[in-house]
């Protein structure tokens, strides 16, 4: 029997425990190019960890959900937050240790436990009838917009503190990693009672009792809806949004570090960029279903653009971090009004078969952005990797236009 407060209950810890994970990813974010600069000794290796992170969230993300599906949201969540927490002990090490490679498994680790930390918009979701679903999703991916704007804000005085006990400041997010995360897996392990794919299945069988099933509607093969112009839009909107923003971001605190400005003024950069991000996700929301999907679509490219030509433009840091958060906000355009496109393009089965399959290009790519970042940074310095991104948003908005052209059906009249 379904039961409200047991629903909110589930919901605040799920909330509580997501903003933990989304501050200590990143803080280590905030300091991760400058650090695997630093151990490497080449600048071409400074989007590595990233790339790391996210090719290991893209080939962990299905083992994770096979995990869940298993034993539940409950163990699955905190063995994702165990594994995160390990990743920021190795990480530890491996600034103590001066080793890259330990960086990079520290990475590795880091990305598998986000793969798991996902699912916990749909665990909320499960918590909720249809109705109330996609608001208490949204819940938490703000409970994401609260950690991450935290997070930045704790790498100076988590480095402060590491200089105290006699260790190097870049040891503090690492360390701050491991104790949030723990805390983030002991909260799961213990008060996500009972699980919420228990409630989401009694749920289901309230609502099937409560109304006539109708009857399954054909799903389309996967080749077909790939070939579909709306459906080839959405993705690459959102493929590319992820991109520019990953490849412009990852570089930005390197960029800083040479411009000798301090770890606490790349925080703020930082965390201006996580608020263009995620913080005015109801307001884009609300513009997208208020002016279509296609005109937002542009909208959002057009910030890129402006958040890439401003970015090399001066060192001043409060010009940086307006950029940066134009840099968010584009991406918000471009995922959201994206995800939007793809969600009104497919019908039931066939939305999760599609959008799993735009997930993993997403991580595989941004990966692939991040990875290259370095040696672009190396090579030509922050404006080449400005121009890069836009350039891919210039194609992106051709994109737009060609796939949003209404297609004349043969033989119409």
């Amino acid at each position: 029997m379904y039961n409200s407060a047991t629903s909110k209950r589930l919901l605040y810890t799920l909330f509580f425990t997501q903003s933990l994970f989304s501050a200590a990813q990143i803080a280590v974010f905030t300091l991760l190019a400058i650090v695997a600069t630093r151990l490497s000794g080449t600048e071409s290796a400074a989007g590595l960890p990233a790339s790391t992170t996210t090719f290991a969230q893209a080939l962990a993300a299905y083992p994770m959900a096979a995990i869940m599906a298993r034993f539940g949201r409950r163990l699955g969540l905190t063995a994702g937050y165990a594994v995160s927490a390990l990743g920021g002990l190795v990480g530890v090490l491996a600034v103590i240790s001066g080793t890259f490679p330990l960086l990079l498994l520290s990475a590795a680790l880091l990305g598998t436990g986000r793969a798991s930390a996902e699912q916990s918009r749909f665990a909320a979701g499960e918590l909720f009838p249809a109705a109330e679903r996609a608001r208490m999703i949204g819940r938490i991916i703000f409970a994401g917009t609260i950690g991450a704007v935290a997070g930045p804000a704790l790498v100076a005085p988590s480095g402060k503190l590491m200089e105290l006990i006699g260790l190097h400041p870049d040891n503090g997010p690492w360390a701050l990693a491991f104790v949030l995360l723990s805390l983030a897996a002991l909260i799961t392990l213990l008060l996500l009672r009972p699980d919420p794919m228990a409630i989401g299945r009694a749920l289901a069988d309230e609502e099937e009792q409560a109304r006539e099933e109708p009857s399954p509607q054909q799903v389309r093969p996967l080749r077909d809806l790939l070939m579909l112009p709306t459906v080839q839009l959405g993705i690459l909107a959102i493929v590319v949004s992820q991109t520019v923003m990953v490849v412009l971001m990852v570089m930005t605190p390197l960029h800083m570090d040479h411009l000798h400005h301090g770890r606490d003024t790349i925080s703020m950069v930082i965390a201006a960029h996580t608020l263009g991000m995620f913080g005015l996700s109801a307001l884009t929301g609300y513009l997208i279903d208020r002016f279509g999907r296609v005109p937002m679509l542009v909208v959002g490219a057009l910030i890129l653009i402006a958040a890439a030509l401003l970015a090399p433009l001066s060192a001043n840091q409060y010009i940086l971090a307006g950029a940066l958060f134009l840099l968010g906000l584009g991406w918000n355009f471009g995922y959201v009004a994206g995800s939007s496109v793809l969600s009104d393009a497919l019908q039931g089965a066939e939305r999760a078969r599609v959008q799993g399959v735009n997930d993993s290009l997403v991580f595989f790519v941004a990966g692939f952005g991040s990875l290259s970042a370095g040696p672009l940074f190396a090579s030509g310095g922050y404006a080449a990797v400005s121009m890069t991104g836009i350039a891919l948003t210039v194609l992106l908005i051709g994109l737009i236009v060609r796939l949003s052209r209404p297609r004349v059906v043969a033989g119409a009249v």
